[in-house]
């Protein structure tokens, strides 16, 4: 069982919009009415109603940050994507050879963008394609993973027990040894390889370098409304989870620390957790 992390009071269920009030001319003296503004007070409920995926009201501070980090984002990306292209190449060369199929896997997750309603930015959920490289034998069937995620959301520990292939690891909260997963799938796991072709995704503009993972639309499904504010912000190839166990976390935790990030996110955590990243790649922490 994960250590349990402290999250601070995040509620961010209203703000204040402007909106203009049109009155009539004075006609009596010849001059023209004229708009004045007056302030409204719009809530989440309300935003939801005219839109359903609205998350959370965004900081209209955080503007600076946010365009920092893409420029980040950005050069950060181009960069490894010509490094690692040849690494990249080898790994899709390897993956044909070890089993039938594309090298490339793509899946639909969801994530979030800035929106703006009435002049003030939310956080809206979305779907975008997400790219990796192929683990698992193609069209391999998810019943078992979507299983597995239903106990790990709901903290069934007794059912994660039972759907856990691997003995040894019962107690853990991932998938270990799962039978889809291949040859060369297994080590690309482990080192994180496979998280390569999500530069793209972060080059599109769908996800970030640093940022809660996006999750599979059945993952979502679950989920309670308080785990909806891990939305709050880009989603990220790396985040507070990959640094923090994965697999030894639970999901209320890994929620916890992504709302957490939501609220504290600055350019020196993201460089921070970057850095943090390497190494447990390299060990291969908490990766199945």
């Amino acid at each position: 069982m994960g250590q349990q992390v402290g999250i601070s009071s995040f509620n961010p269920t209203a703000a204040t919009v402007s909106r203009d009030a049109v009155h009539g001319s004075s006609r009596d003296r010849g001059v023209m009415g004229r708009k004045r503004h007056r302030e409204a007070t719009v809530t989440l409920d309300h935003l939801m109603t005219i839109d359903p995926n609205a998350v959370s009201f965004a900081g209209a501070d955080r503007y600076g940050y946010f365009y920092l980090k893409r420029i980040i984002d950005l050069v950060l990306t181009a960069f490894a994507l010509i490094t690692l292209l040849p690494l990249m190449i080898i790994i899709a060369i390897l993956i044909c050879l070890d089993s039938s199929g594309p090298a490339i896997f793509v899946q639909k997750r969801v994530g979030a963008r800035r929106r703006y309603y009435n002049g003030k930015p939310y956080w809206q959920r979305v779907e975008f394609n997400f790219y990796k490289f192929r683990s698992m034998r193609q069209n391999a069937d998810t019943d078992l993973h979507e299983k597995f995620v239903a106990a790990y959301i709901s903290g069934d520990t007794n059912k994660m027990a039972e759907i856990q292939p691997d003995e040894e690891k019962k107690g853990e909260f991932k998938l270990s040894r799962d039978p889809r997963v291949t040859k060369i799938g297994h080590f690309l796991r482990k080192t994180s390889l496979d998280e390569l072709p999500q530069l793209w995704n972060v080059l599109q503009g769908d996800m970030s370098l640093v940022g809660p993972r996006p999750a599979i639309p059945y993952e979502v499904e679950q989920y309670q409304p308080w785990h909806m504010q891990r939305f709050a912000t880009m989603p990220g190839i790396t985040g507070p989870w990959q640094v923090s166990g994965r697999s030894q976390v639970t999901f209320d935790d890994m929620v916890r620390l992504d709302v957490r990030y939501t609220q504290t996110q600055s350019v020196w955590q993201d460089i921070g957790i970057i850095l943090w990243t390497l190494p447990s790649a390299f060990i291969g922490k908490g990766a199945r």
